[in-house]
């Protein structure tokens, strides 16, 4: 079960951009999509993707957690980076804050740094939840990642943190 972090844990971007959590949130809520450190994690950039094209002009800030290094967050994102925030996290110490188990997740933290909401692993119908309580809480339109043929790959339930 998710639980709310550790307001000062520090994110660190993939240009070396440290700041804490409460840091991060002051202005926004943050749509984060925590991803692990293996090849197979690419998998999940078009959902991401999907989410951050119509939550990226909310009041949220959109974001991907690579649990890995600068250079396995590059080679897991391939260019995406450029695009959209992005964290590293070698010690995986933000999903262990959040009390995750499984990855990928998305998670929605408030501007209070308290959780809104989590998806552990892929259901689609899990994170399209998540991704509603974001667009609900911002007064905003809501990704559909429930489309007539799917998006992204099976349901699994992800990796252990």
């Amino acid at each position: 079960m998710a639980k709310n972090p550790d307001p000062t844990l520090e994110l660190t971007t993939i240009a070396g951009l440290q700041r804490t959590i409460d840091d991060w949130s002051t202005t926004f809520h943050l749509c984060l999509v925590i991803l692990p450190d293996r090849p197979e994690a690419a998998a999940w950039i078009p959902v991401a993707q999907t989410i951050f094209d119509v939550l990226g002009d909310s009041d949220a800030r959109c974001g991907y957690v690579v649990t890995g290094s600068r250079l396995i967050a590059e080679r897991i994102l391939d260019g995406e980076e450029a695009r959209a925030l992005t964290f590293v996290d070698p010690d995986a110490a933000l999903p262990k804050t959040l009390g995750l188990t499984r990855l990928p997740a998305l998670v929605h933290l408030r501007q209070d740094t308290s959780v809104g909401e989590v998806a552990e692993g892929w259901d689609p119908f899990e994170w399209q939840r998540v991704a509603k309580s974001v667009a609900e809480a911002m007064a905003w339109s809501t990704p559909d990642l429930t489309p007539p043929g799917g998006l992204g790959p099976r349901p699994t339930e992800g990796w252990p943190v």
